[in-house]
């Protein structure tokens, strides 16, 4: 496993973008998203839509980091 973001392609309502991810972070991008029975890319584009000022790669690891405390405190 990798330590170093691995650029990943994603399409968000149809164009090609690309985040920067480490591979622990991908996985568990990739886990939330078959929980919810959603691709990848949708629940990129559900994470788009609220993430205000951040980049998409730091809104996907809050997201996640989130989803785990809300696991945690479950």
């Amino acid at each position: 496993m990798s330590g170093r973001p691995v650029k990943r392609s994603l399409t968000l309502r149809g164009h090609r973008t690309s985040v920067s991810l480490e591979d622990i972070f991908w996985a568990a991008f990739r886990q939330i998203a078959a929980r919810k029975s959603l691709t990848i890319n949708a629940l990129a584009a559900e994470i788009d839509e609220t993430r205000g000022d951040i980049g998409l790669a730091s809104a996907i690891r809050v997201y996640i980091l989130v989803d785990l405390q809300d696991q945690l405190s479950a």
